[in-house]
């Protein structure tokens, strides 16, 4: 089985991008995703070419902070921050347009990084929702690069980065036991989200998940991989 062990929120702050570090170098962490609206993002590309093995993807970003757009109106509130949360499937779906204008622009920022965009995601799964689905399979396809499983794109396994996603690890979930969970897995490809991340001032104040993020990085440098995994 090909594990892909995925870390979430690269950029978002610099101590989240040191326990990704952290992670992949004494650990099993194999990719990350960077936010490209995020607190730390120079930071965390000077570090990721520091860390060549580490494949970087891109977090799509719909539900934090400001866009990188300047003409997205239907996207932000009144002080120029993304309208949407994590509640967004409690909300009215957004602009399509300005969705793909904005995360276009995203891409294209990662772009100008000079990393090679190994894989496609988003903040809070937010790709996942059906209002967004055909705006992410056209910028997968654009951009000839794959996309995070979710159940909307299972209709379209030739884009999806994986086979399946396994979000299990995360809070209570966070523990030892990951591989021996896996084994039971019937599939070819499986990616693993994770989060790890130092906690920090900027992470206090605009995060909920925080030292639980301590604790990932610590388990994800400890455990093994298993000659099983490709």
């Amino acid at each position: 089985m090909r594990v892909e062990i995925n870390a979430d929120d690269y950029g978002l702050t610099k101590g989240v991008t040191d326990g990704i570090i952290k992670a992949h170098r004494e650990g099993c962490v194999t990719s990350t995703t960077l936010m490209m609206n995020g607190l730390s993002v120079e930071y965390a590309v000077e570090q990721a070419k520091s860390n060549p093995a580490l494949k970087v993807g891109i977090h799509l970003v719909l539900t934090w902070g400001r866009p990188i757009s300047n003409d997205v109106a239907s996207l932000v509130q009144s002080n120029g921050k993304f309208r949407y949360t994590s509640s967004y499937r409690e909300m009215d779906p957004p602009s399509l347009a300005d969705v793909e204008r904005e995360w276009r622009a995203q891409i294209e920022e990662f772009k100008k990084t000079g990393l090679t965009l190994n894989h496609i995601d988003s903040h809070h799964h937010v790709h996942a929702w059906p209002p967004l689905t055909d705006v992410i399979i056209k910028l997968a396809k654009e951009f000839e690069v794959p996309v995070r499983y979710a159940d909307t794109l299972k209709e379209y396994p030739e884009i999806c980065w994986t086979e399946r996603i396994w979000v299990q690890f995360y809070q209570d979930g966070v523990n030892d036991n990951l591989f021996e969970q896996l084994k039971e897995e019937k599939v070819r490809s499986l990616e693993i989200m994770t989060h790890p991340g130092f906690v920090d001032e900027d992470l206090k104040e605009n995060s909920s998940y925080l030292f639980t993020r301590e604790k990932e990085v610590d388990v994800l440098c400890r455990i093994q991989i298993p000659e099983w995994v490709e």
